[in-house]
């Protein structure tokens, strides 16, 4: 069987989850798509917020993935507790709350298995290694699928996780840099990868800011908090086709929406 699964990158405040919720739907009505997995921790621009939460699922989201902001809006700590939907990077301490991947139900009784990591060079130092991480999950619940979302800042490290992964995992694809990628491919053992799906959210921005709140910060300003910028909006998606039989990746390509 082959099942489409879409990634649609960091949502970006509350203009991002109104354009998921109204561009979503249909986009995975027209792809036939059987799983998708958002990543929404900027939807409060820095941190989620339950009742983004809320409209991110109601939007079609099967899983929702977080990043280096997930603590940023403690309101959904306790969200996280009861819902085993929303993951958070699993290479975070092991005293951080929520859970770092988990066994979903895919189409015709299919496991799906999503991991969220996060990476480390410029970044936080202090994160478990993401590439033993990932080898330690790998030994644990059996799954027919396995999907990342590898939150890093480096293209190198999210390319040399995929080739470290290929041919153990189906898909995986890079958040974080909000900025979307051209190198959709899959590699010799069957990983489809993307290094970057891009943002959800305002366009005319500095990856989804206010552009003068970015230039002030380059030219040594005071401190802001940042603001999502006004103006359109845009989605970036990847769709990821898998056969499910010889567990490798088929196809990938980009399916934005603006």
């Amino acid at each position: 069987m082959n099942i489409c699964v879409l990634a649609v990158g960091d949502v970006v405040g509350d203009a991002g989850v109104d354009f998921l919720a109204r561009r979503l739907p249909a986009l995975r009505r027209l792809h036939g798509v059987h799983f998708t997995v958002v990543c929404g921790e900027n939807a409060a621009c820095d941190g989620l917020l339950p009742a983004q939460a809320d409209a991110i699922f109601s939007a079609g989201a099967d899983v929702i993935t977080m990043g280096n902001h997930t603590w940023d809006k403690r309101q959904i700590v306790d969200y996280m507790g009861r819902s085993p939907y929303i993951i958070r990077p699993a290479n975070y301490t092991a005293r951080a709350p929520g859970r770092g991947w988990g066994v979903f139900d895919g189409p015709r009784g299919l496991r799906i298995r999503v991991v969220n990591l996060i990476g480390r060079v410029e970044m936080n130092p202090n994160f478990d290694n993401p590439f033993t991480k990932m080898d330690e999950i790998l030994k644990g619940d059996a799954a027919d699928l396995t999907l990342v979302d590898f939150h890093a800042e480096a293209t190198s490290e999210k390319g040399a996780m995929a080739w470290y992964l290929d041919g153990r995992v189906q898909a995986l694809w890079g958040t974080h840099t909000h900025v979307p990628t051209a190198d959709c491919q899959v590699l010799p053992q069957g990983l489809g990868f993307v290094t970057d799906l891009g943002l959800t959210g305002p366009c005319q921005s500095v990856i989804g800011v206010k552009p003068e709140q970015a230039i002030n910060r380059f030219l040594g300003g005071l401190p802001q908090r940042f603001q999502p910028a006004p103006g359109p909006c845009r989605m970036g998606a990847v769709l990821f086709e898998i056969d499910s039989e010889t567990k490798r990746c088929l196809s990938v390509q980009r399916v934005d929406v603006s």
